[in-house]
């Protein structure tokens, strides 16, 4: 049977056992969507145990991860996978041989260790867990007692196999005054547009956290010469040159995505603080409708199977823990006095885009103020946030554009139905809340678009003169759009009709921010290349916000 058949046999028994437009976390339902879809029962654990040491091969070909600091704890990831290329059996054959990455389809015993110095002279904690194969044998280790404010090195055993050193730094303690804080923003790293050239330069900045905003992966086809990459010297296997819909097909595809030694030298440098966007299911999704809208129900399983390969290969936390199609990744961490990061989820809960999606003039159906990007539970979860804050500046890492974009001067401009600007009233309710919770330093990171804009948010977008609410900080992409350009072919229109648009570069790169008592400072970090690897990095521009003044100056 092929691919495409046998998946869309998976999508009709699943979606004749689930026959509703919606559904939550029902066991009933749930549990017929893990079995009809080939996804394993979440708390499932009992595959035999395997003897680590007759692992043969590497395990730890696709690195290892830290993520989420809190002020005593830190997530740490690894996954096992020797051959990680390879596929699994699959659900009818998941008794026989290998679960895939050429792993027995049985539990093995994984040491973790944490250390103050890179030679693990002094270990801080250590410890074991099992990776289990309905987890693809990836591993979450959350240790407690760490000390905050502090870094750490980590690594992982199996059997007579070491992984790579992994360095990573806890929080600072929430009632510190911390004097600064310096992040990373990246976005869109289609591996099929280019290398991750970024990554490396990422690698080697002096961060306390990177944050990933969205479109960690990309469902479309990869070809034998990975697109862009065009290999010579390896051929990507044939499996890969597909659309990511099955729950193996994701797994497959991350495993494609960390195998790549830049992504894996920036995971090793920094924890990582992440969220997904729409690619790690399907391009410009909105809740349960799909691109193409198929049926809920059908589209809601291949949500399921792209939500649980994303919380197996990232450094989250229990809590996010898919639960069929649905998990919550809207969180709230915090760094000391100095900051709160309200991380969002804009994919998960929102209104179907307006007009058919893509850019339009605002109409009623767009500006109908029932519309919502975040739905109401996270919308209040936000704002309440911010009444409770006590942070010098309030930080919205989340996916899509938050400020206003014209694409046309004069009255005949569109606006991105898929961005805040298709939700309008849900950004003044946004705005709004902060307002009323005081928030005088607000700072927007966002991806998506393949481009570094550098934004002043204005409480009315029509009205240049209007008080500006705070700044918003866009980030390019790692590879997604190819080597692109400084100025785009629509620099001056866009730079005209958006007079709160202070900067844009359509290269490829990331965005560094530092905060401190008195300013955010946001520098854009660009690679002249991605088409071919190894392009220096250099800073395109820079920007400061004053605190208690927000408004974006050039550095």
């Amino acid at each position: 049977m092929t691919h495409t058949a046998l998946y869309e046999q998976e999508i009709r028994a699943a979606a004749a056992s689930v026959g509703r437009r919606r559904f939550l976390t029902a066991t009933g339902a749930a549990a017929a969507l893990a079995f009809t879809a080939n996804l394993p029962a979440a708390g499932a654990a009992h595959a035999a145990e395997a003897d680590a040491r007759k692992i043969t091969e590497n395990p730890f070909t696709l690195g290892v991860a830290s993520g989420d600091p809190q002020p005593g704890s830190v997530v740490l990831w690894t996954r096992l996978a020797p051959r990680p290329y390879e596929p699994g059996w699959g659900s009818s054959r998941s008794n026989e041989g290998e679960s895939g990455g050429g792993m027995p389809n049985a539990r093995v015993t994984v040491r973790w260790e944490v250390a103050y110095d890179e030679r693990f002279s002094r270990l801080a904690g250590q410890g074991r867990a099992d990776a289990h194969p309905e987890f693809n044998h990836s591993v979450h280790i959350e240790p407690t007692g760490l000390a905050p404010d502090r870094v750490y090195y980590y690594r992982f055993r199996a059997g007579n196999w070491i992984s790579p050193v992994g360095r990573t730094r806890t929080a600072p303690a929430r009632g510190a005054q911390l004097s600064r804080l310096k992040l990373a923003a990246v976005s869109c790293q289609a591996y099929h547009d280019g290398y991750f050239t970024a990554y490396r330069h990422l690698a080697e900045e002096d961060l306390d956290v990177v944050f990933h905003l969205g479109d960690y992966l990309y469902e479309y086809p990869v070809d034998a010469a990975g697109g862009a990459r065009k290999y010579t010297g390896r051929t990507l296997p044939a499996h890969f040159n597909r659309e990511t819909v099955t729950l193996e097909d994701y797994r497959l595809r991350y495993a494609l995505y960390k195998s790549d030694p830049d992504l894996q030298a920036a995971h090793a440098a920094h924890p990582f603080i992440v969220t997904w966007d729409d690619h790690e299911v399907e391009n410009n999704y909105a809740s349960d409708i799909s691109e193409d809208d198929l049926p809920p129900a059908e589209f809601l399983v291949r949500r399921a199977a792209a939500y649980r390969a994303y919380w197996e290969n990232q450094p989250l936390r229990r809590p996010q823990r898919p639960h069929g199609p649905d998990a919550r990744l809207y969180r709230r961490l915090h760094y000391g006095q100095l900051a709160q990061f309200d991380i969002l989820d804009t994919r998960q809960y929102r209104s179907d885009q307006a007009y058919g999606d893509g850019w339009h003039a605002p109409g009623p159906e767009s500006t109908d103020p029932k519309r919502t990007l975040t739905g109401a539970t996270q919308e209040r979860w936000l704002i309440d946030g911010w009444r409770q804050s006590t942070a010098r500046w309030n930080v919205l890492p989340q996916q899509v554009a938050f400020s206003e974009r014209r694409n046309a001067t004069g009255p005949g401009y569109q606006v991105s139905m898929d961005a805040w600007d298709g939700y309008p009233a849900s950004r003044a309710r946004v705005l709004a809340g902060a307002e009323s919770a005081g928030v005088d330093n607000l700072v927007v990171l966002t991806g998506d678009v393949h481009v570094h804009y550098a934004f002043d948010i204005k409480k009315d977008f029509a009205d240049p003169r209007s008080r500006t609410a705070g700044v918003e900080f866009v980030t390019t992409s790692i590879a997604s759009g190819k080597d692109g350009a400084d100025k785009p072919a629509n620099w001056g229109t866009y730079m005209a009709a958006n007079p709160h648009l202070k900067f844009y570069n359509g290269r490829r790169g990331y965005v560094t921010v530092t905060l401190d008592r008195d300013t955010a400072r946001g520098d854009y970090r660009t690679v002249s290349a991605v088409t071919t690897p190894g392009a220096p990095v250099r800073t395109a521009a820079s920007f400061v916000t004053e605190a208690g003044n927000p408004g974006l100056k050039p550095a």
